[in-house]
């Protein structure tokens, strides 16, 4: 299952273009998609889900045209979480879960038996029998991705998958996705950089509408090599001279004074010493250049 996107346009009636000439192919296992608020992702999500008609470009779906006489089949192969996602609140999580399964036409015994599976998966076991309006944001995070999940799709769509969990369970819920892409395509979009570093190796990143990297995670990381840079000061008007000079991307206080890491092309004109970048070093470094 692989995922060919070419030239791809979207602008809105009012003249806004939320993409802009996009080219990126999605190949088998997770594929990360990382950019900040108003860069595309949701956009992209939504003309891959069929939900958006683009203004112009190409997308292909293992060969099939996201054309709309194969909509229907294209639907078939996808499983999508949407950022925003409000599950019948009058129904336990369970018949929530079953009624979802029987508007995707999952044969009844095979649907509970998935729910069963993903419910444990999630630890959500225990919380089967509670109404959907009785849950936190995180619990209603993990029945949404449940849904996605039933008719085990052959495309799976997840926008911020792990919103509102706590760290044990959002390391569980990157293993089941881990594991759910063995023979899979995901496309994981998320803020949580980390959560991209621990589940894949090839990501994008977008801005206003563009692509500004496609390629392999490690790759991303090279590139902020050599510009990342970590400097100590018991000074904080100094500390401020610092973020003002500079980018930025982490401030600590210690016992021994205030560190600062920086991203800089060239070594900084302070007392500093280098440091190995990290994936979200690079992000940063890439979209503020």
């Amino acid at each position: 299952m692989s995922i060919q996107i070419k030239n791809l346009t979207v602008t809105f009636k009012n003249g806004v273009t939320a993409i802009d000439h996009g080219n990126l192919e999605i190949p088998h296992g997770i594929f990360g998609l990382l950019g900040e608020n108003g860069a595309g992702k949701t956009t992209l999500m939504r003309v891959l889900t069929t939900i958006l008609t683009p203004s112009g470009g190409t997308v292909m779906l293992d060969g099939i045209p996201y054309e709309e006489r194969n909509y229907e089949t294209i639907q078939k192969k996808i499983g999508y979480l949407p950022q925003e996602i409000d599950l019948y609140p009058g129904l336990t999580v369970q018949e929530c879960l079953e009624y979802m399964g029987d508007l995707s036409g999952i044969p009844r015994r095979i649907c509970r038996k998935r729910i069963t599976y993903y419910l444990e998966k999630t630890s959500l076991t225990k919380h089967r029998r509670k109404k959907m309006r009785q849950l936190s944001g995180g619990m209603k995070r993990r029945v949404g991705l449940i849904q996605a999940l039933l008719g085990e799709p052959e495309f799976l769509i997840i926008d911020e998958p792990t919103t509102g969990l706590d760290p044990e369970e959002r390391i569980r819920i990157r293993n089941l996705l881990v594991d759910f892409s063995e023979n899979r395509t995901i496309l994981f979009s998320t803020h949580v950089v980390e959560d991209l570093a621990a589940t894949c190796s090839r990501l994008a990143v977008m801005k206003k509408g563009q692509f500004l990297y496609a390629g392999g995670v490690q790759e991303l990381v090279d590139q902020a090599k050599g510009h990342v840079w970590s400097c100590m000061t018991s000074d904080p008007v100094k500390a401020q001279e610092v973020e003002q000079r500079y980018l930025v991307s982490a401030k600590q206080y210690t016992e021994g004074g205030i560190q600062i890491r920086i991203l800089s092309r060239e070594r900084p004109h302070i007392s500093c010493r280098p440091e190995q970048a990290t994936l979200e070093d690079a992000y940063i470094y890439l979209t503020n250049q």
